[in-house]
This record gives structure tokens, C-alpha cells and sequence, in this order.
């Protein structure tokens, strides 16, 4: 079940409110889960049950995702600003520099969360930030068409779409390479998460200038990437390795942009390796 939680944050025009969903279970070290742009935390659900058995799991809603509000006024939805707000987050959890694993915008979250040493160990599946501009270009294009057709969408018709496997995968193909093993429950959710999402725009325009350069010394990282990833392109995978040369890079055969579907088991091997 999930939970929320309200802290504040400083902002130029003074302390700001946020407030921040997730969900809490499993026993062991604490390990936070950070989801992509548009999604929410239930984007790993199918691997929470695999790492709850041997983590202190903390799946999160970003702020302006599922149900956790956009930041207020006077916080911007960027990197400068959601690196302490995480921070803030795990503080008011009692939480002292857990392990941390995210996809895409979460990836590069959890990748700047090891670069300030917020957290103990860093897995990233398929990182924003390693593009080149005409990659990130192609890769907004396509979170701004999905974006647009989720919210063009009637109820109905997403609703009948996803009984089919057809239907789920003209849904979510983007981001799985196995869309058909999405529950239909699963699709309706993320598709109107992704509609609802009122940090997505901020987000994004945030992300324009964004590329991740530097390194993450002292903190192990993993950064693993499918091999059908066709949002962010498996060639980047090469070069978080060069930019983080201690990352150990993990291919994830047959896997897509959000991999958790399409191989659970091979992912939470990679997060729990990592997270030793």
C-alpha cells in the first residue's frame, strides 16, 4: 500500500512543501527505486517481489508522477533541485545513504544521487544524459508523441486495447520489447499515468539541456541496457562506460527501454549484485 510523506524544501522565495508517494516493503538493506519520465512506481512491480525478499524496497513516484503533486512554485523540476529533494526524502525516512536503482530520468537521478555520495551503490538501466543531441532530439520527439496520443486516447478506447496483445502493443511497444506480457491492468494504469503526469512537461523541457559527463568515483555502479531498447539507443551504453569508467555495463538481451517487464529476473540480478 502506498504511503506519502511531506518535508521542506528551500526555494529562492523560501521554504516549499513537497510531498512525495511510495511504496515501502521488503527486509534487508534499503534500496530506493526511481521510475523514467511519465511513469510511476509501479513501473517495477515486476521485479519488487524478487528484491523485496533481500532489500528494505522504497519505490517511489517522482514528484509530478502518480500520485505524487508536481514540486510547488519555485522549484524547478531539474537535476539541481531533485538531487536534495531525494535527499530530503530519504532523511525524512531515516534513511542513511540506501543503494538506488532507476530507469531512464530515474537512472540519471540515481546516477547524480552516486556523483553527491547520497546513496551507497548506483544501478542504472537505461540512463538519460548519454545522448547526442540529434539522439536526445529523436527521444523527446517520441516521449512528446506518446504523451500526446495517451492524452487524445478516450478511457474506452485504451481500456479496449489493452485486452488484446495487439492492443497493448500499439499501447507500449515504445518502451517493451515484450509488450504482450503486460498485464491489461498494468497498460490502462501507465497509460493514464503518463497522461495525468503534471511534472512532465517541466520535466522535460528541464532535460533539453541536460548530458551527464562526469564521473562517479567511490560508489559502485552498474549501468545496464537493453538490447531493444528503441527510446534511448543501446550505443549510449557506451558511453556512460567511457564517461564512468568503474561502471560495470551489463547488456540485457532482449530487453527494451523499461526492462523490468520484459526480464524481471535478469534485472533484479543486476540491481542485487550491485547492491551487495
Amino acid at each position: 500500500m502506498a504511503s506519502t510523506v511531506s518535508f521542506a524544501v528551500d526555494s529562492p522565495d523560501g521554504p516549499r512543501t513537497v510531498e512525495v508517494s511510495y511504496e515501502r516493503t521488503g527486509v534487508g538493506a534499503p534500496l530506493v527505486l526511481l521510475h523514467g519520465i511519465g511513469h510511476h512506481h509501479q513501473a517495477w512491480d515486476p521485479v519488487l517481489r524478487i528484491l523485496a525478499a533481500e532489500r528494505d524496497v522504497i519505490a517511489v513516484d517522482l514528484p509530478g508522477f502518480g500520485a505524487s503533486p508536481a514540486l510547488p512554485h519555485g522549484l524547478a523540476h531539474d537535476l539541481r533541485t531533485m538531487v536534495p529533494v531525494l535527499g530530503s526524502f530519504f532523511e525524512m525516512l531515516g534513511v542513511v545513504r540506501p543503494h538506488v536503482a532507476g530507469n531512464s530520468l530515474g537512472g540519471l537521478l540515481a546516477l547524480e544521487l552516486g556523483r553527491e555520495r547520497l546513496v551507497r551503490s548506483v544501478t542504472a538501466l537505461s540512463p538519460a544524459g548519454f545522448w547526442t543531441p540529434s539522439e536526445r532530439r529523436y527521444a523527446f520527439g517520441v516521449l512528446r508523441a506518446m504523451r500526446g496520443a495517451a492524452l487524445a486516447m478516450p478511457m474506452p478506447l485504451i481500456g479496449r486495447l489493452s485486452q488484446s496483445s495487439p492492443g497493448r502493443t500499439a499501447l507500449t511497444s515504445t518502451i517493451y520489447a515484450r509488450p504482450g506480457r503486460r498485464s491489461p491492468a498494468a497498460v490502462v494504469s501507465e497509460t493514464v499515468a503518463l497522461r495525468e503526469a503534471t511534472g512532465f512537461r517541466q520535466t522535460l523541457e528541464a532535460g533539453l539541456h541536460v548530458t551527464f559527463t562526469d564521473d562517479v568515483p567511490d560508489v559502485p555502479v552498474s549501468i545496464a541496457w537493453g538490447s531493444k531498447d528503441r527510446l534511448l539507443l543501446r550505443r549510449q551504453g557506451i558511453r556512460a562506460k567511457h564517461v564512468i569508467p568503474g561502471a560495470r555495463l551489463v547488456r540485457l538481451p532482449g530487453c527494451g527501454h523499461v526492462p523490468m517487464n520484459d526480464d524481471p529476473a535478469a534485472v533484479a540480478r543486476v540491481v542485487l549484485d550491485t547492491s551487495r
